[in-house]
């Protein structure tokens, strides 16, 4: 079912028919959209597929019971045992983790658990450099660091598919220990030969949950190393302590990175989530701080929108590292002083982004990209900063509901980002391109890549065919899904806080949306904020009762042409406003559709 009946001419109304020029498809999660007029929580829960009592009380009341035994993912007893005999022999450990949320995190996840268990050893960092190195394990740092008698390296949110790299290691005497997430080989025979390869989906594992990020599998090596250490399940109380206290790290790095929050996942967020607002770590109280969330709960849309683009900013406008220094250090001056230094850059990323966003669109449009017969973007042009591609890769792909590949030229190389849509493999996508490319890596949704500049016009050539190949004409349309269909009535103050047992909310786990048919809007859309740029829309239905305000925030231009009594359909995001002690229902708008 999409939309009301076809004997209605609908069109459509929202950012999309300006920005986008697209329709969204309105897409119920469950089999049927059913109306409710009962339990929205009830009716929520059953269009993702939880009706078993057991799975509803799992799901609403995650436990970290529910974490699995990390000693069930290959080779990580194998790593825990080897790193701890080298940090109480004092051999130089280098972790070398990914500039991003969760590579930092990650890293500062090994780096605190080795401090408290090993004190004197000797543990460094390294991180590359996001444009000058570009992502991953890299053979010449491999060379350096075996040179400087480093004995183990531990890579963190990377490395699966360093071949080489684990090679030069091996050859230089150096034990390469892999911890990763992102798409393994397809046979075990293809994955580096390092002395351990941790990854909770490497083709002989059988570990239960295959959705841990980079900082989510670094969590269960910190967790098998406070065990070993100990020599028992039942670790001493500093180190049961700190494992706690680090949830906050790897829920930071677990929402930054989009991985799906569900299981293992919405355990360590749900958890951690709670731990970062009074963390013991001097540079997360200042991360916190310089995210004006002092005082505050902290929901995982905090990380996504302010605490997890600043600690990516220091990698794209300068240096990753001191986002890892921050979530390390242990004085409060330079905490605050790192703090400020991220949330410049990620202002300075803010408006870079925004620049490049609608050059690239532009250029996308004037090389004939943004319409049905090509079915994804492949661009690359001088000057564009790699620091920030990927981002504008997502801007796009929002736009234009299409993969999205965006690439800097630097002589004779191209390096960039990629970014996909519902239902196209990435990964898999630049694997049948593998001729035209220097190198790439990710997974289904997003990838680095290289090519020669050279080769640049046959990769795209190539990718695109790939694209138009296996995306339908309708794929190119972004879909919006929504829970239930419910009515006004059903949207009391009660039911919407009923349904805050769903979050943390992210991927895999949405916020509540349901859809309302039949509203008849009470009077003309009033604009608001600074720009008077949002909107608020007061409509009934016909359950009757007094009216209820939508809030559709950059809705004004696209509702300004509304008029009182024009019949309505909507999908929002149920809210509650809760101002100088009075609640208010007052929905989020996300689209809508009108009957004429």
């Amino acid at each position: 079912m999409d939309g009301p009946t076809a004997t209605h001419s609908i069109p459509h109304l929202g950012r999309q028919a300006t920005d986008r020029g697209l329709r969204r498809r309105w897409r119920c999660r469950g089999r049927e959209p059913q109306s409710t007029s009962g339990n929205l929580l009830d009716a929520v829960l059953a269009s993702r597929g939880l009706t078993n009592p057991g799975d509803v009380e799992r799901f609403c009341n995650p436990s970290l019971s529910s974490l699995h035994d990390p000693s069930l993912i290959p080779d990580l007893d194998r790593a825990a045992a080897r790193i701890l005999d080298a940090a109480k022999a004092r051999e130089p450990i280098v972790i070398y983790g990914d500039y991003d949320v969760d590579g930092t995190t990650g890293s500062a996840i090994l780096v605190r658990m080795l401090a408290l268990l090993e004190p004197e050893a000797q543990v460094s960092t390294y991180i590359p450099h996001r444009i000058h190195e570009g992502y991953g394990l890299h053979t010449e740092a491999i060379e350096r660091l075996a040179a400087d008698g480093v004995r183990v390296v531990i890579s963190v949110d990377c490395g699966i598919t360093a071949v080489a790299p684990a090679l030069t290691a091996r050859d230089a005497g150096l034990d390469l220990i892999i911890t990763d997430h992102h798409n393994p080989p397809a046979e075990l025979s293809e994955l580096p030969d390092a002395y351990a390869v941790v990854h909770p989906r490497r083709p002989d594992s059988q570990y239960p949950f295959g959705g841990l990020c980079g900082a989510g599998a670094a969590y269960k090596l910190a967790w098998r190393l406070a065990t070993l250490h100990a020599g028992s399940d039942r670790v001493p109380p500093a180190s049961r302590e700190l494992l706690l206290e680090l949830l906050g790290l790897a829920a930071l790095g677990t929402v930054a990175d989009v991985v799906p929050l569900i299981e293992e996942n919405r355990a360590i967020v749900h958890a951690g989530l709670r731990r970062l607002k009074f963390s013991p770590f001097p540079g997360v109280r200042a991360l916190v701080e310089a995210s004006g969330l002092a005082g505050e709960a902290i929901a995982a849309e905090d990380v996504g929108f302010k605490l997890g683009p600043r600690l990516n900013a220091a990698g794209r406008m300068g240096h990753a590292r001191e986002a890892l220094e921050l979530l390390i250090s242990e004085d409060t001056a330079r905490s605050r002083e790192l703090a400020t230094l991220l949330t410049r850059q990620n202002d300075e990323r803010r408006a870079l982004e925004q620049r490049l966003t609608a050059d690239a669109l532009e250029l996308a449009e004037k090389s004939g990209m943004t319409g049905p017969d090509c079915r994804a973007v492949v661009l690359s042009a001088p000057g564009w900063h790699t620091g920030v591609l990927g981002i504008v890769c997502s801007r796009l792909v929002d736009r234009l509901s299409r993969p999205v590949l965006l690439m800097s030229q630097d002589g004779d190389l191209c390096a960039g980002s990629g970014r996909s849509i519902e239902g196209f493999n990435l990964h898999r996508a630049l694997e049948s391109c593998t001729d035209h490319l220097d190198g790439f890596g990710g997974h289904d949704m997003a990838a680095g890549l290289r090519v020669h500049t050279d080769r640049f016009e046959a990769f795209r050539e190539a990718f695109i065919a790939t694209a138009n190949e296996l995306i339908r004409a309708e794929d190119l349309v972004r879909p919006l899904d929504y829970d239930c269909a419910t009515s006004l009535a059903s949207l009391t103050a009660r039911a919407v806080e009923e349904t805050s047992r769903l979050a943390p909310h992210g991927a895999g786990n949405p916020a509540v949306r349901v859809r309302l048919d039949g509203l008849t809007l009470d009077d003309s859309p009033k604009s608001f904020g600074k720009h008077g740029d949002h909107a608020g829309l007061y409509v009934r239905d016909a359950s009757g009762g007094r009216p209820v305000r939508l809030v559709g925030w950059g809705w004004a231009k696209d509702t300004r042409h509304l008029r009182r009594g024009d019949p309505l359909d909507a999908i929002v995001e149920p809210r509650l406003n809760i101002w100088n002690g009075q609640r208010r229902i007052e929905p989020n708008l996300l689209d809508l559709r009108l009957h004429r």
